[in-house]
């Protein structure tokens, strides 16, 4: 594979490790089974039970552990075609995939922010038309 072809690779395999790391990790589809992995890890009887469940709470956490399936699912190298590439390969992508999830958490954020001054806006209207 040429250098280039490499890099659009790793911003194209790091989409979907984004996406699942953060909707296991945020979203409302996972809420349940993430509250227990959130109550075990503070209160597991062992430092590796708490470190286990606390992976299924911490996006860049379980970012890893998507990358390394993915690597095994797709035999992704970057630079080197040996255990190198593969190394390479992993903490690139954990850090793009991070790259895209801290941008959706900003757009959410944004997003949030517009709704909620939308709706400020639309309380201040009803106000003014109730005569209150």
């Amino acid at each position: 594979m040429t250098l280039g072809t490499q890099v659009v690779w790793l911003f194209l395999l790091a989409l979907p490790i984004a996406c699942i790391a953060w909707t296991v990790t945020h979203e409302e589809v996972f809420k349940e089974p993430r509250e227990y992995c959130v109550q075990r890890s503070k209160t597991g009887k062992t430092l590796m039970q708490r470190k286990f469940f606390y992976l299924f709470t911490c996006e860049y956490c379980f970012s890893h552990y998507v990358t390394a399936l993915m690597l095994i699912i797709t035999n992704y190298t970057l630079l080197f075609t040996d255990w190198r590439g593969y190394i390479i390969a992993g903490f690139a992508l954990v850090f793009v995939a991070n790259i895209y999830m801290s941008l959706f958490a900003l757009i959410r954020i944004d997003l949030k922010k517009v709704r909620i001054e939308a709706d400020i806006e639309e309380c201040k209207k009803d106000e003014l038309l109730n005569g209150k």
